[in-house]
């Protein structure tokens, strides 16, 4: 009988030790068919209440630049849909800052917070140098008529 609680024992720790690899694989995957199509950027978001209260949690993530709008995909998800889009069309970039060193510790390194308003949703992105300089330069190249402001830092 011992013999058969440890080959069980086996069984479920090869099914789990299966089960984590094959969750890899298929994230690693879908990292590669999005960032396959041009136009992605690590980053992290973390939305901002409306009115007064806490900040989000911070999510990492890939942004997807599409035409006028970036989507925005969490990375431990396997949603095919962006969790946020956020339209060029009337941004508002108002902030600008270095992360706090508690929330550092939850972020990519080297990474600088801009505070995004896109009509009632507002967010925080956290990028690194490169990407923060695409992002800036995507709204800079918007169409004549596309009312995007960037406010300088505060």
């Amino acid at each position: 009988m011992g013999e058969h609680l440890a080959l069980d024992a086996g069984g479920v720790l090869a099914a789990l030790v299966l089960v984590a690899v094959l969750l890899y694989v298929s994230m690693a995957v879908r990292r590669r068919l999005f960032a396959r199509g041009g136009g992605t950027v690590e980053c992290s978001l973390r939305e901002l209440p409306r009115e007064g209260g806490a900040p989000g949690v911070w999510r990492l993530g890939i942004g997807r630049y599409k035409g006028d709008a970036l989507h925005w995909h969490r990375v431990f998800e396997f949603r095919s849909r962006p969790r946020q889009v956020i339209h060029r069309r009337g941004l508002v970039v108002s902030n600008r800052r270095d992360p706090d060193p508690e929330e550092a510790e939850g972020l990519l390194p080297d990474v600088s917070i801009i505070e995004v308003r896109d009509g009632d949703l507002t967010v925080e992105l956290a990028m690194g140098a490169a990407a923060l300089t695409g992002f800036l330069a995507w709204l800079e190249a918007a169409p004549p008529g596309f009312p995007v402001e960037l406010r300088p830092p505060e």
